[in-house]
């Protein structure tokens, strides 16, 4: 693991540790932030700890293709029931994945520097958001980076205040993907939740190809 300078660059891959921790430091800049996506390499730390960028072997993809709609989901699809935008309240929805609590996970990794840097890449148009709404409230959402260019997004994070609201967010952003010929959704790391919708784990080098 390397230690970053002012200078934007990162370490080889293969320089990663076991757990895909690859460098510490820097900053979190839109042009870092962006360099980073565009190697396939992500922040993830917590609040009070340095900034770790992660480039983890396996890696967890969705292919727009393979999610898997539930009955009850299709079933709540198909009732009409929400109001789906897009790119309409991404600061509401990342605030709000913020302070979802998860299990196994004390404290949040989206800090205030985190939100402060997304915003940053959204108002660059870097960075999507997918807004769930049920009687003008914001009951799910969840949003990402555009790499518009490489036809991939890559997923940060989601959150439901009601059932299924994350998963409708997530079907139609994979709806939208599919009609702009996108080939993946960055999952980053492996999550039973994400392989009951379909995500898969495949080799870090395969991933990066992708990139290419």
């Amino acid at each position: 693991m390397q230690e970053l300078s002012k200078s934007i660059w990162f370490p080889n891959h293969d320089e990663s540790n076991k757990d895909g921790l690859i460098a510490v430091g820097g900053d979190l800049s839109v042009e870092r932030l962006m360099h980073a996506y565009h190697l396939g390499i992500f922040p993830w730390f917590n609040e009070g700890q340095p900034l770790f960028w992660w480039s983890p072997d396996p890696r967890m993809i969705l292919l727009p293709e393979s999610f898997k709609v539930s009955k009850s989901l299709k079933k709540t699809i198909l009732s009409n029931k929400y109001k789906i935008t897009l790119n309409t309240s991404f600061e509401e929805v990342i605030n709000c994945c913020s302070k979802i609590k998860r299990k196994g996970q004390q404290g949040t990794w989206i800090t205030k520097n985190m939100i402060t840097a997304y915003l940053q890449l959204h108002k660059k148009g870097h960075a999507q958001s997918v807004e769930v709404w049920s009687d003008n409230q914001l009951v799910g959402g969840l949003y990402g980076i555009d790499l518009k260019e490489k036809k991939i997004f890559c997923g940060e994070s989601m959150f439901s205040k009601k059932n299924n609201a994350s998963k409708i967010a997530l079907y139609y952003l994979v709806k939208k993907l599919k009609t702009e010929n996108y080939r993946l959704i960055d999952c980053q790391m492996y999550t039973s939740h994400l392989e009951s919708l379909g995500a898969q784990e495949i080799p870090r080098h395969e991933f990066l190809k992708y990139l290419k």
